[in-house]
This record gives C-alpha cells, sequence and structure tokens, in this order.
C-alpha cells in the first residue's frame, strides 16, 4: 500500500509539471495580465509574457540551477579544477551558461550513477563493492564532461597562440600606416575569421559599452590567459605614450612567433624520439633471443651428468 501511495505522488507530481506547459492548464499570472495595460508594457515579448508557473519545469530549473552550479564548482575543486566552468565556458564562446551546463552535468552524473547500480544489480556485487562502482561511475560521468569543456578551452587557448603572430604583424602594420588603436581593433575585428578575430569583436563591444580600449584588451587577455597575449596587450598598453607603437608590436609578433616555431621544434623532436621506441624494441627482440638461445644450450650442456 504505502508503494502505491508513493507511486501515485510521484505520478500525480510529474503530470502536474506536464500540464502546467499547456496553456489549457496554465493560468496566467495577474501581474502578466496586467502588463499591456501598463506604460511600455505593450513591448514585451511573448516570452516575457508568458512566465513560468510554479509547478513548471522553469521553475524547477530555477530551483536545482544554483543547488547544480554550487555543487558542481566544488566537486570540481575537489576533482582538481581550479578554473571556474563560466570562465572557460565564456572563453569557448558557448551558447549555454554557467547553470545549465553544471545542470548537464549533473544529468549525466545521474546517469552514470544509475548505470553503475544497475551493473551492480546484474552483476551481483556486494554491498561495498556496488557502492564504489556507483560512486564511480557518476565521478565518471562527471569528469568526462568537465575533460570535454577543459579540452574545449585548450584548444581554444591553442587557436589564439597560433593566430596572434600574424594578427599582431598585421595590427603593427595598421599603427605604423597612421590607424589608431580603435580602429586597427576594428578592422581586425571585422575582416576576422577565426579565433582572434572572434574575440576582437567582443573586444569592440565592450569598448561601445564604455571601456576604454586598453581596458578592454586587458579584459580579454585575463579571459584568454595566454601569455603571448598578456605581452601583447602590455606593449599596447603603451598606446598613449610610446611613439613608435608599431615598431614595438612588430618586434612582440616576431617574439610570439619564435615561440610558436620553438614549440614546434619540441613537438617535433619529441615525435621523432617516439619513433625510435619501436625500432629499438624490434632491435633489441632479435637480439635478446639470439642471446637467449646459445645461454640455454650451454645451460643443456652443463646440467648434463
Amino acid at each position: 500500500m504505502r508503494l502505491v501511495l508513493l507511486a501515485a505522488l510521484v505520478g500525480w507530481a510529474g503530470v502536474a509539471l506536464l500540464l502546467s506547459e499547456l496553456r489549457w492548464f496554465r493560468r496566467r499570472p495577474l501581474v502578466d495580465r496586467l502588463r499591456p495595460y501598463s506604460p511600455g508594457g505593450g513591448a514585451t515579448t511573448a516570452a516575457g509574457a508568458g512566465g513560468p508557473g510554479v509547478m513548471s519545469l522553469g521553475s524547477v530549473r530555477d530551483v536545482l540551477g544554483p543547488l547544480a552550479s554550487g555543487l558542481g564548482e566544488r566537486l570540481a575543486r575537489v576533482l582538481g579544477v581550479d578554473e571556474p566552468a563560466a570562465v572557460r565556458l565564456e572563453r569557448v564562446h558557448a551558447e549555454s551558461d554557467a547553470t545549465a551546463f553544471r545542470l548537464r552535468q549533473l544529468g549525466w552524473t545521474g546517469a552514470g550513477a544509475a548505470t553503475g547500480a544497475a551493473a551492480t544489480l546484474v552483476a551481483g556485487i556486494g554491498a561495498v563493492g556496488g557502492l564504489f562502482v556507483v560512486l564511480g561511475g557518476g565521478v565518471l560521468a562527471f569528469l568526462i564532461v568537465e575533460q570535454q569543456l577543459a579540452s574545449r578551452s585548450a584548444a581554444w587557448q591553442r587557436r589564439l597562440f597560433l593566430e596572434l603572430p600574424v594578427v599582431a604583424e598585421q595590427l603593427g602594420m595598421l599603427l605604423s600606416a597612421g590607424y589608431s588603436l580603435g580602429a586597427a581593433l576594428q578592422r581586425l575585428a571585422t575582416r576576422g575569421s577565426g579565433a582572434v578575430g572572434t574575440d576582437l569583436r567582443l573586444v569592440r563591444g565592450r569598448i561601445r559599452q564604455g571601456l576604454s580600449e586598453v581596458e578592454a584588451l586587458r579584459e580579454w587577455a585575463a579571459l584568454a590567459r595566454v601569455d603571448a597575449l598578456d605581452r601583447l596587450v602590455a606593449v599596447l598598453a603603451l598606446n598613449r605614450e610610446a611613439g613608435d607603437l608599431g615598431r614595438l608590436i612588430s618586434e612582440e609578433a616576431r617574439g610570439v612567433r619564435r615561440d610558436v616555431q620553438r614549440e614546434l621544434t619540441e613537438t617535433i623532436e619529441r615525435r621523432s624520439q617516439q619513433v625510435w621506441i619501436p625500432v629499438t624494441v624490434a632491435t633489441l627482440l632479435p637480439g635478446v633471443l639470439f642471446l637467449a638461445v646459445p645461454f640455454i644450450d650451454a645451460l643443456r650442456v652443463f646440467s648434463e651428468p
């Protein structure tokens, strides 16, 4: 009887949530019904006019969002991730915010834990082992989603690092040709199609919101967390003090290009060393066999009476 009552209660809550999304069963709040008659209320959108009800999925999302965000950040710090998810999502220009990301991550974590529980029941594992399997499934699902975001963030930083020498050289040429810093950034943001161009369009948006060029560039550098970009922004901060800023930026661009070439050389050398591993194994294995045959034969001779 208790199981039937619990199932009926859960079913009633689910039906209420589903029916609250339909206009036939959902009554608009009094504030939304009076808004068209207030001054300026006619300009409200349809999405804003029909806000989520108390028993709607949107209200459930609003309740679980802060809880999932705080719990996800704490668990990420425990697992060794120090950078907030909001910063990484903003860096890669993700469409979802940190709350939506943490809710999706919480859903995958629950699915992983449920999968571990199902595997425990199927395999007949004990209570202690089953607990580790369930926790391991949830943590694994959490880390997979976290690693996907970390990989996107690292890939975006890599693109910025590789595109920065070319963009810095173009910026130096524009400044040497007589462009102001704002006009040069506007030209690069308009014509650029890579990662730097995408970020520069956001920089231009921040400048239109009232920030100065240097403040917007420093905000971009703090968000991107690329060492080469930090050095370039430090040179651009001398816009009103240095008369030969184009030459300084060109020298900085050459320095960034040398860093890219040095990293590429290290990667090539590392891969060339990795090539020798199977060659060394393939060379040592026949040598070991050739040494083992006479050694075994000698042991057989000396062991005979």
